[in-house]
């Protein structure tokens, strides 16, 4: 039986607040998970490791967050990201909202792409 939106998002809330040590009340839909929520590159390899144990799923780290992307010289030049650049990330995260991104196109926004959101989308596109 496919699970609601509703069941996901509880499940993810459970995973980001034992994985990070917040409050139900701070997992909101649209909290970041480094800015809002606290969360440090480890932190994301717990988050994945939570997440397939909680869905019984098989999670790729680049699969959820291809940060090899912006390393790459042919994606990125002076700290922004190229319009092939952009593309690459919409290929490998149709689960995300990367507008603030595609906005100001610095890599260092990229953080923002990750909400409770996004980790919503990513599950229920992998269940």
């Amino acid at each position: 039986m496919a699970m609601t939106d509703d069941e996901i998002f509880t499940k993810v809330q459970g995973v980001l607040e034992d994985a990070l040590g917040v409050d139900d009340d701070e997992v909101t839909m649209e909290a970041t998970l480094g800015p809002d929520l606290g969360a440090e590159s480890i932190d994301y390899l717990d988050i994945v490791f939570r997440l397939e144990k909680a869905f019984g799923l098989k999670i790729d780290q680049a699969e959820l967050m291809p940060n090899d992307v912006l390393t790459d010289p042919a994606y990125v030049e002076d700290g922004k990201i190229t319009d092939k650049g952009m593309a690459e990330l919409k290929a490998k995260m149709p689960h995300a909202d990367l507008s603030a991104v595609e906005e100001s196109r610095d890599v260092e926004d990229f953080e923002k792409a990750f909400t409770v959101r996004t980790l919503v989308e990513f599950v229920k596109s992998k269940i």
